[in-house]
């Protein structure tokens, strides 16, 4: 079926996910798509008058933040000692298998081998983790950056590629105070 054409009365409001649940209500205002698109034009522009510094400042710390060098080598060492356990295990069942032992030593031997691998396994999932999550974020901020030098100085319409590329998230005070957070961290207050 065919999607009927927007309406010329139809209006789109915004507000907060929690304004109808249970008992404690949010009573933060709701904006509209024109309130909204101002607001972060203002917002933007603000942000744009400081481009080159943004641009500077983001860089520098960039390689502080997202430097994954010691988890990296952390990575290779834990890496290495699940292949060094999984040999030791395997090691540990085959001598079971063609040697006669008492079974409770075997099984103690087992255990703490076990044990061994599993921290070490989860160190490594998290250590694994963790860069992945860095490298995630320099990708994001390098795409902010980006977009933020090809900018013009001053923004005058409201796009959702503009939208989607710089901003991570708003907060919404009063219908006149709202806290734009961009991708890189930079708050803006347009009131």
């Amino acid at each position: 079926t065919p999607t009927p054409p927007p309406s010329q009365y139809r209006k789109t409001i915004w507000q907060c996910n929690h304004k109808l649940d249970g008992d404690e209500r949010c009573d933060t205002p709701h904006l509209s798509d024109e309130d909204i698109q101002r607001l972060f034009l203002s917002a933007a522009n603000k942000l744009l008058v400081d481009k080159t510094e943004v641009i500077a400042n983001c860089r520098e710390m960039m390689d502080l933040l997202f430097n994954t060098t010691e988890l990296e080598a952390e990575q290779a060492a834990l890496q290495q000692e699940v292949m060094v356990v999984t040999e030791l295990v395997e090691q540990c069942i085959s001598e079971n298998a063609h040697v006669a032992q008492n079974q409770k030593d075997y099984q103690k031997k087992y255990d703490a081998l076990s044990e061994r691998y599993d921290k070490t396994k989860e160190r490594l999932d998290k250590v694994s983790g963790r860069i992945m999550e860095r490298r995630a974020k320099r990708e994001m901020i390098e795409a902010f950056l980006c977009d933020l030098a090809e900018m013009d100085e001053d923004v005058q319409e409201f796009t959702d590629d503009l939208w989607f590329n710089l901003l991570d998230h708003v907060t919404v005070f009063s219908k006149k105070d709202v806290l734009f957070t961009f991708k890189n961290g930079t708050e803006v207050h347009v009131k």
